[in-house]
């Protein structure tokens, strides 16, 4: 009998877990950190579009994005927002990666495992908006978090090579989600047929559009980490802001700039319609 009871334990654990993960709680909690993710890739696309106008020496960044919100009237109420939504983000991708997500594909280990580390990702990212909501300061910029991880690396044996295969592994998955994007294959995640056909076109070229910008970020960011590895010099590493940046000095100059930054503003855009729209 004692045998019998602590066998069917795990399984009202395991029952009770996936029923959490499935619940409308956790739903409610998934659509409010999608909608945080898209304030906060918004925020940074138009931080990223000023720069490209001249008319603002922000970073396009986080950090960034976070002490634009402090500046407004209601800076306080919506940083909480953003702990909330992030805080939901990352409890959502754990349940995912626990039980598995919806779709085809959800319940494959490769696919948990992804989930998994977006969970650690967004997690890190809550921490950060949440001491800044507690004044115990702003994250670091992105350019400084890439320099100083660049320099630790630096300081062992391998630390280059490892520099470099983590510039080819951000640059891979730039590339990635912008192939992605091109194919639209974010369409098979979301439930819109209650939508007009106009609404679905509209939303799959800001899912396009977003998706391509946010892709070449972390391709630049990615090819920096190699150079910087190549060059060992930490300080060629860089973040968001100066990727972003360094697309105004190209040939292509502002232009260039101006347009991964409205990519970034549409992807921000899109975030807020998968919001309504994604199935979780």
């Amino acid at each position: 009998m004692v045998a019998r009871s602590a066998r069917r334990r795990p399984v009202r654990v395991r029952s009770a877990g996936q029923g959490a993960a499935n619940s409308r709680a956790m739903s409610l909690l998934a659509r409010a950190g999608l909608a945080a993710r898209g304030v906060m890739y918004g925020l940074i696309g138009v931080i990223a579009v000023q720069i490209a106008l001249g008319s603002t020496r922000r970073q396009a960044d986080r950090s960034g994005a976070l002490r634009l919100v402090a500046a407004t009237p209601f800076g306080s109420v919506i940083l909480w927002l953003l702990v909330i939504g992030f805080a939901g983000l990352t409890l959502w991708r754990l349940s995912e990666a626990a039980w598995g997500a919806a779709g085809a594909d959800g319940h494959k280990a490769s696919q948990r495992f992804v989930n998994l580390c977006k969970a650690v990702i967004y997690g890190f990212v809550t921490w950060g908006i949440l001491k800044f909501a507690l004044g115990l300061g702003a994250p670091a910029a992105s350019n400084k978090q890439s320099r100083d991880l660049t320099a630790t690396a630096f300081r062992y044996s391998g630390g280059r090579y490892a520099v470099a295969i983590a510039g080819v592994v951000i640059a891979g998955i730039g590339f990635y989600l912008a192939y992605q994007a091109y194919r639209a294959r974010f369409l098979r995640d979301l439930r819109m047929g209650s939508a007009s056909r106009r609404t679905r076109q509209v939303v799959a070229w800001f899912g396009k559009a977003g998706g391509i910008a946010r892709g070449a970020v972390f391709v630049t960011v990615g090819i920096f980490l190699v150079v910087a590895a190549i060059d060992a010099r930490p300080g060629q590493a860089k973040g968001i802001d100066s990727a972003l940046v360094t697309l105004a000095r190209t040939p292509f100059g502002p232009w260039l700039l101006g347009v991964v930054a409205l990519g970034l503003v549409l992807f921000g855009v899109y975030s807020c319609c998968e919001a309504r729209w994604r199935q979780v």
